[in-house]
């Protein structure tokens, strides 16, 4: 993609693999607690997620009014972990169903996210099981990514075979094109959510350089 994304290429971030256009943000402050990381990641994955919310002047805040936390992120060494955390079967139906198809699929992540009335973003679950490539990704790039793939719902081949993070001066940053999709879409003039593949040409006006 170019620094510069046309319509056509944003349209491929939020089409998913059949064929249905949904672009979706968070409608409330996003509050994230870490589970399972050692003590001195947490500061790492809390300052992704603020990084974030000041990329698209979307609140972070310490606690939601509902939900307490709404984004929660969950490391664990085996899946089956999971299914001892208390209380965790009611924030996830199926939870049992689930861990056994990612057992069986030997995934190491999986994302899932719950919306309110008008579509947007009302919470979110990241799953991570510590295999041998989990485990070898440099924990500030674990987080980061993390925080792009749950700052809006991307379709699920948006980034099948390619990375929303890029390599500069020797730092991981987010690609500056990807940075450019999620701040035009948190323009408050726009809906939290759209299906409308035409969405797509109003993100690309936004991200055009000024003539």
């Amino acid at each position: 993609m170019d620094q510069t994304p046309t319509a056509e290429d944003i349209a491929a971030l939020f089409t998913r693999s059949d064929g249905t256009y949904l672009c979706a943000r968070w409608g409330r402050a996003v509050v994230p607690v870490v589970f399972g990381v050692a003590e001195g990641s947490l500061g790492v994955f809390k300052g992704a997620f603020e990084a974030l919310g000041q990329l698209s002047g979307h609140p972070v805040a310490e606690t939601d009014p509902e939900l307490g936390a709404n984004l929660m992120v969950f490391m664990v060494r085996d899946w089956g972990e999971l299914g001892d955390v208390p209380g965790l079967e009611r924030l996830i139906p199926d939870l049992g169903a689930l861990l056994a198809r990612l057992e069986g699929a030997g995934a190491n992540q999986y994302r899932i996210f719950r919306f309110d009335a008008e579509g947007g973003i009302k919470a979110a679950f990241v799953l991570l099981r510590q295999d041998a490539h989990l485990a070898a990704v440099p924990a500030e790039v674990l987080a980061l990514a993390q925080a792009v793939q749950t700052w809006l719902l991307w379709s699920d081949t948006a980034f099948l075979g390619t990375s929303p993070l890029a390599q500069a001066r020797g730092q991981v940053i987010l690609r500056p094109e990807i940075a450019g999709v999620i701040r035009a879409a948190y323009d408050p003039v726009l809906p939290v959510a759209v299906t409308d593949p035409a969405h797509a040409q109003r993100l690309a006006a936004r991200m055009m350089p000024p003539q």
